[in-house]
């Protein structure tokens, strides 16, 4: 009697405990998913309210890299007397003035875009130095010549860098 009594007693425990197993982790995978859903609901109000400021931080970004594209900085920047050195200094200042005006950008633009802009900007610098130093580089408008014809045998640092971030823009949509 005693046996059958253990018998039923196993008889009713395990499918309450099967029922309870079933009921545990149907619950846990309930209360996951609706973690992962207001997770991505936050997420989804986060970029809502993001996005116009990271589209702005491109677009001042991409301003930036116009202003220090060398043919637009040159014509930007007249030269105030016809010392080269003088005229070098001014233009990398402007760049300069520019780049830290911006530099809050980098907040809601992606590390790797940031290095571009910053390896445009810094591009940019050696290429009117170097224009500085050459020979035929006698006075600021012939470094503004010097530099002008550069340009139009190659593409400027600043282009490059505007071309990835409007990749990186067109991966935002």
């Amino acid at each position: 009697m005693e046996t059958s009594r253990i018998i039923d007693l196993f008889l009713f425990t395990i499918p309450s405990l099967i029922t309870g197993v079933i009921a545990y982790y149907f619950f846990k995978a309930h209360t996951n998913n609706e973690d992962g859903r207001r997770r991505y609901l936050l997420k989804k109000d986060m970029q809502v309210n993001a996005m116009p400021l990271r589209l702005q931080a491109y677009e001042r970004m991409a301003l930036f890299l116009e202003r220090i594209t060398p043919s637009k900085l040159l014509v930007r920047t007249i030269p105030t007397s016809s010392n080269k050195e003088d005229y070098e200094s001014l233009l990398i200042q402007a760049i300069e003035q520019e780049f830290e005006h911006n530099l809050s950008q980098q907040i809601y633009i992606s590390d790797k875009c940031w290095s571009v802009i910053s390896t445009a900007k810094n591009a940019t610098i050696q290429l009117i130095r170097k224009a500085n130093l050459l020979e035929k580089t006698d006075t600021a408008d012939k470094l503004r010549e010097v530099l002008l014809t550069e340009m139009m045998e190659r593409m400027s640092p600043s282009d490059t860098a505007l071309s990835f971030i409007k990749e990186e823009v067109s991966d935002l949509w």
